[in-house]
């Protein structure tokens, strides 16, 4: 008899409440302080509040699940199920993972923490992979061996508007940020497992987006070995960007006709850094599982 396993992950996967409820997914929401307040992801903060505040000025930051909203999801989960997947969103980015690694330990081996590297779109494909192996009768371990070892068979390549919210987190110099804006750049950042990085500098929006089609199919064909994308899952994400994400959509699509792409907005862990008006591209490698894990 199989394992009966429960999939746990955080809003930074892009998985709403709701959507969790219809996946079968257990969703820790990350909070956001602003203004000194504390807010939750998609419980009592929405997207559209969030962006909202924040061209307003207010004084954002985010932070990770506090060790008892943790530990409570596990105990009242490990009484229904056998095993649990923790798959919170990359090391690199957070210390959600090291959290509750720790707090796994105390929980004797019946709760597997993931460290796959991910954020976003490819952090939700892991959770659905996740899912997808425990419905093949795959062993908590095995999957979360899996993940880890396949995490980094991903990328994400994001375009910002502004650079205003990367000067403001500290991420770049007030002078750099100065420059950028009065030459107008449109800075390309990647994330390749573990940090946000920079990646290239573009003049324009077009040039922005060529760039990051570009990469992508670089890395599809380089990384990957699948030029017209079969065998990967093609994702794109944005920050209160819907109109521009669905033309961008339509000129990802002409380079792998017949392939599905999935959206989803960045999570707000992201957004804070970045602020809205952004687009991103990104790809992860797709799996079947049944007795043995391969790509498709």
């Amino acid at each position: 008899m199989s394992e009966k396993i429960a999939v746990v992950t955080d809003s930074n996967s892009g998985i709403t409440q709701e959507q969790g409820k219809e996946l079968g997914v257990y969703v820790l929401p990350m909070p956001v302080l602003i203004d000194g307040k504390e807010y939750f992801e998609n419980v009592n903060l929405s997207q559209e509040e969030f962006y909202r505040m924040m061209e307003n000025g207010a004084d954002i930051t985010t932070s990770q699940p506090s060790p008892e909203s943790v530990t409570q999801l596990w105990d009242k989960l490990l009484e229904t199920h056998d095993k649990i997947l923790h798959i919170p969103m990359s090391s690199g980015l957070t210390g959600s993972v090291q959290t509750a690694k720790m707090l796994a330990q105390d929980y004797s081996g019946a709760v597997f923490v993931v460290d796959n590297h991910r954020i976003s779109v490819t952090q939700r494909q892991s959770v659905m992979d996740a899912k997808a192996a425990a419905a093949a009768g795959w062993e908590a371990e095995r999957i979360a061996r899996f993940l880890e070892e396949t995490g980094r068979d991903s990328s994400i390549y994001i375009m910002l508007d502004t650079l205003k919210y990367l000067r403001k987190g500290g991420r770049i110099t007030p002078a750099a940020a100065a420059l950028g804006t009065l030459l107008r750049l449109k800075p390309v950042l990647q994330i390749q497992g573990d940090k946000l990085d920079a990646f290239a500098k573009a003049r324009t929006i077009k040039q922005g987006k060529k760039l990051m089609l570009q990469a992508i199919q670089h890395d599809c064909e380089n990384r990957f070995g699948t030029p017209d994308g079969s065998g990967l899952h093609l994702e794109m994400a944005h920050t209160m960007n819907d109109e521009e994400i669905q033309i961008f959509r339509d000129e990802f699509a002409e380079l792998f006709p017949g392939q599905e792409i999935y959206i989803d907005p960045l999570p707000l862990s992201i957004a804070v850094h970045i602020g809205p008006g952004s687009l991103a591209v990104a790809v992860s490698k797709r799996f079947k599982f049944d007795g043995t894990a391969g790509a498709v």
